[in-house]
């Protein structure tokens, strides 16, 4: 089983090749989440991901037939961009199968490290077994995204660093896909520091690690928005490791997700991927878990595509009272609207969407229902503006 000389070595191999990332302290988040914050910006690596590290550490360790017929890999991104990356640099021949969902975002950018994209299959079990073919008959070495000791011992390196940083760290939280990172990290963080706890972090949708060390059978699948932990199974050598030394594994939902998302973007102005937000969700979610106790959160990586991200900033604002839509309904008359929007001027809101609705309301028909979408400082905010339109004498509520 992996420990801690294996990582140890791997954190050698690594020296110079990957970015020792920053382990910062976040008071924001820490006044938020009621304990003391630390983020690992695992999303400032090169390919803005974790996954280089355990990438590296294998293709450095390959013979050199291994390196001369190349390698292959199947990933729904941030391995497939790890591995395309270094196998570039040290001059190896990399085919990456991704399946058909993964974001235009993360396709080219892997091509653009030189390596041979083929998009194949609707699942990323049906993307493995396509790698598995083209391994064989073409004679390439399959690097594992997760099961393989080689990469779970880079992915630990992530640990090696943040107790180096911050010594005191008394909690680790980590997102799951397959379990290499949170196996590799686990690993060396009992071995530096028995009394550590090790958090893992699966979303509702792709239960597969806590379905698996919990003995339960929730279920599995679907979109999410953590696309780079959405594995179907946990490998063999990173469940053993998790058995071993993670603590507990908290799972969060898509909302808890976007809103950590939000959080980091507006508060650390770093930007993560679904994956890499994760960690943050399961603190905000499970507050009761972490109080009062030093945390170190993963930021695994930034990998997001621009129109998903939009949607999540929109969707984000509305949770937070910042984008409200609101229904006014008012005499259809010249002068109403007029009336309405200096209401919504003086209370210091700004008009986003304005819509007229005559047809499809049950309001008599010399009146009008108005819908108007517009930008505020927050709940309270929002509260203030329906009370200003409701004291002029306008019926007005918040959909």
């Amino acid at each position: 089983m992996i420990g801690l000389p294996e990582i140890r070595q791997a954190a050698t191999r690594l020296s110079g090749q990957v970015l020792n990332t920053p382990c910062l302290v976040s008071h924001m988040l820490s006044q938020l989440a009621g304990c003391e914050t630390y983020l690992k910006f695992e999303n400032l690596q090169y390919t803005a991901s974790f996954k280089e590290r355990g990438a590296c550490n294998k293709l450095v360790q390959l013979s050199s037939q291994e390196k001369e017929r190349g390698v292959i890999a199947m990933s729904a991104g941030n391995h497939a961009q790890g591995v395309a990356y270094h196998a570039q640099r040290l001059g190896i021949r990399a085919v990456i199968v991704m399946p058909r969902f993964t974001p235009m975002v993360k396709v080219e950018r892997t091509r653009g490290f030189g390596a041979e994209v083929v998009l194949h299959g609707d699942t990323l079990e049906e993307a493995r077994a396509h790698a598995m073919e083209l391994a064989q008959q073409q004679q390439l070495t399959f690097v594992h995204p997760y099961d393989d000791e080689a990469i779970v011992a880079g992915q630990g390196t992530v640990a090696l660093e943040m107790l180096e940083a911050v010594p005191q760290l008394e909690t680790l939280v980590v997102a799951v896909g397959g379990g290499g990172l949170v196996g590799g990290i686990a690993a060396a963080a009992k071995a530096l520091k028995p009394g550590i706890r090790v958090i893992g972090v699966q979303t509702v949708r792709f239960p597969n690690m806590y379905n698996a060390v919990k003995h339960a059978d929730l279920p599995q699948g679907g979109s999410t928005i953590a696309e780079g932990i959405a594995v179907g199974r946990p490998g063999q050598i990173t469940q053993q490791l998790v058995e071993r030394y993670v603590d507990d594994i908290v799972l969060v939902d898509e909302g808890d997700v976007e809103q950590a998302i939000v959080l980091l973007l507006d508060i650390e102005k770093t930007l993560v991927e679904g994956a890499g937000a994760a960690p943050l969700a399961a603190v905000m979610k499970e507050p009761q878990v972490f109080a009062g106790r030093k945390v170190g959160l993963v930021l695994g990586g930034g990998n997001i595509d621009p129109m998903l991200l939009a949607a999540i900033i929109q969707r984000g604002m509305v949770r937070a009272g910042r984008l409200a839509r609101l229904r006014v309904c008012a005499r259809d008359v010249p002068g109403s609207l007029a009336k309405i929007t200096a209401i919504v001027s003086e209370a210091g809101a700004n008009i986003d969407e304005v819509h007229h609705q005559r047809a499809f309301t049950m309001l008599a028909a010399q009146n009008v229902e108005i819908q108007l979408v517009v930008q505020t400082r927050g709940r309270d905010h929002v509260a203030a503006l329906l009370k200003a339109l409701t004291d002029a004498g306008f019926e007005a509520e918040e959909e």
